[in-house]
């Protein structure tokens, strides 16, 4: 992967990321910013469940979503901002877990289009277990004042 200069890349995630209010009303926080790579965390929470008591799979694909676009924000220009135009969830086991993580990856850089990866992952005593994944586009927005970080 060409890698480009994004400036502050971290800096800039965290100030994008706390302006987040999806993400402050599931109680996710963001755990680790590398270039072209995102992990968040969140702790279970009964009011995120869905009728048999497993994680519900909106705020599954929520995290997944938060991940991968904040990846892809690591690989862009400080001035330009990025939003998800796709994303396909494959949901492999229940979301039962003490915490969950979602790491999302660029797999594709691109200076229009960004393609990223994520994994949701459920955290308990033993190792983590896979239960997502996500195949996601994300736009690379520029010139527009009602659209940044």
């Amino acid at each position: 992967m060409d890698e480009i200069d994004p400036g502050d890349f971290r800096a800039r995630v965290k100030r994008s990321f706390e302006r987040q209010e999806a993400m402050r009303t599931i109680g996710a926080e963001l755990t680790r910013v590398e270039q072209a790579m995102v992990e968040i965390e969140m702790p279970f929470d009964l009011k995120l469940t869905q009728q048999h008591g497993f994680l519900h799979a909106g705020v599954i694909a929520a995290g997944l979503d938060a991940a991968c676009s904040y990846a892809a924000y690591t690989v862009i220009e400080p001035e330009a901002s990025i939003l998800t135009i796709e994303f396909k969830v494959n949901l492999m086991s229940p979301g039962r877990g003490e915490r969950f993580l979602f790491r999302g990856e660029i797999t594709k850089p691109g200076s229009t289009i960004i393609v990223a990866d994520g994994r949701a992952y459920a955290l308990s005593d033993g190792p983590a277990k896979l239960i997502a994944s996500m195949s996601g586009s994300m736009m690379v927005i520029r010139g527009r004042q009602d659209i940044s970080g």
